[in-house]
């Protein structure tokens, strides 16, 4: 292989013996490949788990672990990434032990360059790492961030989220339903100056307008509100537009200072960052008389608009794979996707953005037995039920579309009738999916799902068992 053509690959070198990691980070870079090397395995497992690396040379014992209990890790983030053990132990146990473990080969210090650099071509020779396997490693890194995306429109979110963590001004976040405004909310709070101190939500829409002014402001007898709970932190004000004006007239004079809102802990006025968030066109209620134009003056002093999903569709497979890992963790079925089904995934307009787009995936987790999710799966599941059907006026209902799937399913028989136990067998077609996207919703809740159901929960455990409904991993 050609100098030129090592400059491609990259090769990682964990040794806690840093004249070891010196040696071949030389005879490597002199032979044109890029290396990066570490002396622990948690470094190790951070950059392979990015997606870095094209071949691993480790040492076996490190100081934090012994690479044995790593390998099984880096296989499942990294299947095809090749990884050359070294070990001083020369015995038939180690070598055992690593080829079980998955290494591609296994070397006993000390080496001879040569030896070590001839092991090294013929792994980098193989297939290589395949982007899907790449992939699948940054979604795990993905799914621990508070945002997923590399797109320019996100990038540009990302430069603006930059300049405001180190201040302490009030942010007016703008963007559709479902675009992650409150993901930004607290990522504005975790990485700023009051970080130590509370996060707290109130959203504006959930509220009812009676009860607005108390949730916010708190009552006479001693019941303390957002406000004064947000002390120290930030409030965020999720979806401001639907603030009732009473409300919206008492929050400017609280922030003017014209009332005060103590806090009996400290007898002293409440210090937060307020961070607000509408889907709603502010200036458009103001000219309708329905949003104070002062107190978006005062909200609006540094704006930052979060794209629709539809404006940055090349984010779509990074967030999708997060959206499985983290249904995976939280107990679904894991589950991989294709390519297909990612530019199915991208064609779609996603009117209700992310929000839309996890749903989906956690409603595919739940309902499909298949491990891959094929382009055929997601297009059932976008299919338009919404659309009328022919002769018919208006939205579909659910009575409607049983109908037309019984009518269909009549005629697949030669009489025009279905075998006996039809009954039965339809309401399990539908207690089925309706149990499981409810558990689903709730995270494996069951006490939670039966609520919402309407079921006592031992009428839904029974059901879950004789429907064969998948349940979460580790919940009962």
């Amino acid at each position: 292989m050609s100098t030129a053509a090592n400059a491609a690959k990259k090769i990682i070198i964990a040794d806690d013996d840093s004249s070891i990691r010196l040696v071949l980070s030389q005879t490597f870079t002199r032979l044109g490949y890029q290396v990066r090397a570490t002396g622990n395995a948690a470094t190790l497992l951070k950059w392979v788990s990015e997606g870095e690396g094209d071949l691993v040379i480790t040492d076996v014992i490190m100081p934090d672990e012994n690479v044995f209990d790593v390998l099984p890790r880096i296989r499942k983030v990294r299947p095809r990434l090749p990884v050359i053990v070294m070990s001083a132990q020369n015995t038939l146990l180690t070598a055992v032990n690593a080829a079980d473990a998955g290494a591609f080969e296994y070397i006993s210090k000390p080496f001879d360059l040569e030896d070590i650099t001839a092991i090294a071509r013929r792994a980098l020779s193989r297939p290589a790492d395949t982007e899907a396997s790449r992939a699948q490693a940054r979604a795990a890194r993905d799914e621990r961030l508070p945002l997923i995306g590399r797109s320019a429109p996100m990038q540009e979110v990302y430069r603006t989220i930059a300049r405001l963590v180190g201040a302490d001004l009030t942010v007016l976040i703008l963007g559709e339903s479902g675009t992650g405004k409150e993901l930004v909310a607290r990522a504005l709070h975790d990485m700023g100056r009051r970080r130590d101190g509370r996060f707290v939500v109130i959203n504006l829409a959930a509220v009812p307008r009676e009860r607005v002014e108390t949730e916010l402001f708190g009552r006479s007898d001693g019941d303390i509100g957002k406000l004064v709970e947000a002390d120290g932190g930030t409030l965020f004000l999720d979806e401001i537009g639907d603030m009732p004006l009473d409300a919206q007239t008492r929050l400017l004079r609280v922030i003017d200072g014209s009332e005060t809102a103590v806090n009996p802990r400290t007898g002293r006025q409440p210090n937060m960052r307020i961070i607000a968030a509408t889907n709603r066109d502010l200036r458009a209620l103001i000219q309708q008389g329905l949003f104070r134009e002062d107190l978006y003056f005062r909200l609006n002093v540094a704006p930052l608009r979060i794209p629709p999903l539809r404006d940055r569709t090349e984010d779509i497979p990074d967030l999708a794979r997060s959206f499985l890992l983290r249904a995976d963790r939280e107990g679904l079925p894991a589950k991989t996707i294709d390519a297909a089904a990612l530019d199915r995934l991208k064609a779609h307009a996603w009117p209700g953005n992310v929000r839309e787009l996890e749903n989906l995936i956690r409603r595919v987790c739940a309902l499909y037995g298949e491990d891959m999710i094929t382009a055929r799966i997601i297009e059932l599941e976008l299919a338009d039920q919404q659309a009328p059907m022919k002769g018919q006026e208006g939205p579909v209902t659910l009575s409607g579309l049983v109908e037309r799937y019984l009518a269909g399913h009549f005629a697949t028989f030669p009489d025009g009738l279905p075998p006996a136990g039809l009954h039965d067998r339809v309401l399990e077609e539908v207690e089925r999916p309706l149990i499981a996207l409810t558990l689903a919703g709730t995270r494996g809740n069951q006490v939670r799902a039966a609520e919402i159901l309407g079921l006592n929960r031992n009428t839904l455990r029974k059901k879950i068992q004789d429907l064969g409904v998948e349940m979460s991993r580790g919940r009962r």
